[in-house]
């Protein structure tokens, strides 16, 4: 893996929530991965057994990946091997999200969401 030195003069993230990471610098891996369950309801009510992903397929299904077939050539030459940031400003990273400033091999990132609403049925209709 090509390596170079990663220089950042300031980096200001305001808020990281859910498993963000901030890394500078070369990484041969980088997995994210997150799955969350959005429900939105009309009435505040909490039933005790909710929350189990299994119960819906969006987070089973496999993803179709399609490979590709293209013969792909590269050339490179880094002069100066040093990657340059002044500065980055981030007001908010959420769910598994990354900022990474450096050479990456491998990188995987996986989001599932389920979004749930439940209304109150129209006083029409009873």
């Amino acid at each position: 893996m090509l390596q170079r030195s990663s220089v950042v003069n300031a980096i200001n993230v305001t808020s990281a929530s859910f498993a963000c990471t901030i890394q500078l610098g070369d990484s041969r891996i980088i997995n994210g991965f997150s799955r969350a369950l959005a429900v939105q309801r009309e009435v505040d009510i909490f039933y005790a057994k909710e929350g189990n992903f299994s119960a819906y397929p969006v987070f089973s299904e496999p993803i179709p990946l399609t490979p590709i077939n293209e013969k792909l050539t590269i050339s490179t030459h880094n002069t100066h091997p040093v990657i340059k940031v002044n500065t980055i400003s981030i007001l908010a990273m959420s769910s598994s999200g990354i900022l990474h400033v450096g050479n990456s091999e491998n990188v995987s990132m996986e989001a599932r969401v389920k979004h749930i609403r439940q209304l109150l049925p129209d006083q029409d209709e009873q």
